[in-house]
């Protein structure tokens, strides 16, 4: 990760959930920046999401046999997967059997150790894992390859008080098109913050100004707009309150999605498998 040499005193807002917070928010201040957490939406699992889970791998006869692969499109979904999990006293997939594939994005990979694996069969020699070099959900799917009629179980959001964004129901569409019988199973709860998330954008007391704002998701930039507009104003209020202000996206499905809710994106970070990828793209922004 590169750093800045050139002392800086910049306000850094991200609209991150909590989870993902505590990751960005070091690598904001070993740059030297501020950082400004402004959460558009919540990330957690709920009674249903769980329920929705143990479904498919509860005893005596675990649905997740059934299917021969499992795709992660998010660090949230393994972590709901891993708790649900935690509820059963052995592995739901039977240790023989054909190779069992679990595809997951980038640093996401780190959650599924061989104690993950473990807990989901106890012949981890079935299982492969797999993570994309593009961290995309397109990128799972052409990882996954050809499925020739196979069944792959997708640990997905379901979206609450906002729009969905068309993330998930195009890796759906993706997966069906290369051959798998995709099935998405509401893993975790993707809800929208309220008002009070906006505000630090366009009301402050310092008077200070925001020169940048990075977002992780589609999810985060719908839910900041939705909250500027009950405050009765539009991204352009955020714009006029902070000149200069700098929009960054956490890879090119968050480029894409801001700018077609009407949010102009200035750097879009290459190296999308973590956040230091976003965080030294806004750096070099601002040093080239």
């Amino acid at each position: 990760m590169t750093t800045s040499h050139v002392p800086t005193h910049r306000l850094i807002a991200f609209t991150t959930p909590e989870n993902y917070a505590a990751r960005l928010t070091p690598l904001i201040h070993h740059k030297g920046w501020t950082p400004l957490w402004c959460p558009t939406v919540t990330v957690e699992p709920t009674t249903h999401t769980k329920s929705a889970l143990l479904h498919y791998i509860s005893p005596p006869n675990p649905q997740i046999n059934l299917f021969s692969a499992l795709a992660f499109t998010s660090r949230s979904g393994i972590s709901a997967f891993s708790d649900a999990l935690s509820d059963l006293r052995s592995p739901p997939l039977l240790p023989s059997g054909d190779q069992f594939i679990i595809c997951a994005l980038g640093k996401d990979t780190e959650l599924v150790d061989n104690s993950f694996v473990g807990r989901i069969c106890s012949n981890n020699e079935r299982i492969k894992v797999l993570s994309p070099r593009i961290s995309t959900p397109a990128g799972l799917v052409e990882e996954l390859g050809f499925g020739g009629g196979r069944r792959v179980l997708c640990p997905v959001p379901v979206v609450v008080e906002l729009e969905e964004p068309p993330v998930v129901p195009n890796f759906i569409r993706d997966l069906s098109s290369n051959g798998w019988v995709a099935v998405r199973v509401d893993a975790y709860e993707t809800r929208w913050t309220g008002v009070a998330c906006a505000k630090a954008m366009v009301r402050r007391d310092n008077g200070g100004v925001v020169d940048a704002v990075v977002f992780t998701s589609t999810g985060e930039v719908e839910g900041m707009l939705k909250s500027l507009r009950a405050m009765g104003v539009d991204w352009g209020a955020v714009v006029e309150r902070n000149p200069g202000v700098v929009v960054a996206a956490h890879g090119p499905v968050t480029a894409a999605g801001a700018e077609r809710l009407g949010v102009r994106v200035d750097v879009v970070s290459r190296k999308f498998g973590s956040f230091e990828g976003v965080v030294d793209a806004l750096d070099e922004f601002w040093n080239d």
